[in-house]
């Protein structure tokens, strides 16, 4: 067994931004881990697993070399980053390096989008694998949206009784299904030759194409669009639900939200990730995490749903709920600190109030999803999580509410709405 992890590239989490101009948006920490270190994880406890391959166009990178070099000691597994030439989409990718997934004589292998938070139900995707289908069928992972958000994902019909995917439509301008495609795949070596199929395809349209449009290449190949709309009714595409977790992170709001998730999973997981309440201690309020080298005074009140990270100070009387705190950032006393990502080695001085607006799904409706928020409404700017870039200092006793504050900002007054470049 193998996994691929797709990591995508600089040019995409645009909605990412400014979080993502410091650090590639995979390594970005969720729950106080690197988000992709959560698939990592979840690859390296499948029995069988080999190998796990991080895949994208993000030029060689110091930070994840070391990270790759990190995380292959802590799991004990080889981890290889392989970079494409182009951004060649979810499905040219794979072709691309299909040699380096199948060296060793590969089975199975795992593909998993870098930008999903989920519960990774590897292990039960393998046993339904072999309950459903043949050696050479393929499993997508699925789970229940409402109507109306169905039609911003990736939908699946699939036969009642057997699970298989007889249509597959990429965001449907009309309803379709309820079950969404999470992201998560599990392919054998024989997909290769439907990718192949598509490849063949394309570059035959291209010698027709070349007069009038001459950029499209044909190495960019789309597994849903172009390989799951093809497959799906021919007895070869199956369907596992999963009543897990599982949400995207596409914007720096959902990245709070998916953190959430995490936190909550840790309880069972990762108990030990998870601050406690102890005498001479800062207040915990539900799930926290705290990095072990952050300073914390005893008269803070953090939680629920926080993550402070690396060498964070925090000072006496300060609040913090529903926010990520980045490493090196310093929150002086008695600051309020609310549905907020607090840049790398930022400053908030005392009594001063940074809030944003949860973007999180409807809690009343368990298949609710959080929504793919656009940045402006009408040609104002929705008010969502309030985001510092690194390095921004905010001055003592003013309130930031709703705002993207980019890198390298020194504030002078209150924002409202706003983003301050």
């Amino acid at each position: 067994l193998k996994a691929v992890i797709l990591i995508g590239g600089p040019q995409k989490g645009t909605r990412f931004r400014p979080l993502s101009f410091e650090v590639p948006k995979p390594l970005f920490p969720v729950a106080g881990v690197p988000m992709v270190q959560h698939h990592i994880e979840a690859c390296a406890k499948v029995p069988g697993m080999k190998e796990i391959l991080l895949m994208g166009f993000y030029q060689p990178h110091e930070a994840l070399s070391r990270f790759l070099v990190s995380a292959q000691q802590e799991f004990k597994i080889p981890i290889r980053y392989l970079q494409e030439y182009a951004a060649l989409g979810t499905g040219g990718g794979i072709y691309h390096f299909r040699d380096q997934i199948l060296s060793g004589g590969a089975e199975a292998f795992f593909v998993l989008n870098a930008d999903v938070c989920s519960e990774f139900p590897l292990q039960e995707m393998l046993e339904f694998r072999q309950q459903h289908g043949d050696a050479h069928s393929f499993v997508i992972l699925g789970t229940t949206a409402n109507r109306t958000q169905a039609l911003n994902y990736g939908c699946i019909v699939a036969n009642a009784d057997t699970q298989e995917v007889q249509h597959y439509v990429e965001k449907p301008s009309t309803f379709v299904s309820e079950i969404i495609n999470c992201g998560i795949y599990l392919f054998t070596p024989a997909i290769f030759q439907h990718i192949g199929e598509v490849f063949q395809r394309n570059q035959q349209e291209l010698v027709l194409e070349e007069s009038s449009n001459g950029w499209q290449r044909a190495e960019v190949i789309r597994l849903e669009q172009d390989v799951f709309t093809a497959l799906a009714g021919r007895g070869k595409l199956y369907v596992y639900k999963t009543d897990g977790f599982w949400s995207q992170i596409k914007s720096a709001g959902s990245a709070i939200y998916a953190s959430r998730l995490y936190l909550n999973q840790y309880s069972k997981s990762h108990p030990e990730r998870l601050a406690q309440n102890k005498p001479g201690g800062p207040i915990i309020r539900g799930n926290v995490y705290i990095h072990p080298t952050a300073s914390i005074d005893s008269t803070a009140v953090l939680g629920p749903n926080v993550s402070i990270g690396e060498g964070v100070t925090v000072g006496a009387g300060v609040r913090v709920r529903e926010s990520i705190v980045l490493h090196g950032a310093s929150l002086h006393d008695h600051t309020c600190v609310l549905n907020t990502i607090v840049g790398w080695d930022s400053t908030i001085g005392r009594w001063a109030r940074v809030e944003g607006t949860p973007s999180d799904p409807n809690p009343n409706d368990p298949y609710a999803k959080i929504d793919s928020e656009t940045l402006f409404r009408d040609g104002r700017l929705t008010p969502s999580i309030t985001i510092l870039g690194c390095s921004v200092t905010i001055p003592a006793e003013v309130v930031i509410l709703n705002s993207i504050v980019l890198p390298h900002k020194e504030l002078s007054r209150s924002y409202k709405n706003q983003i301050i470049l």
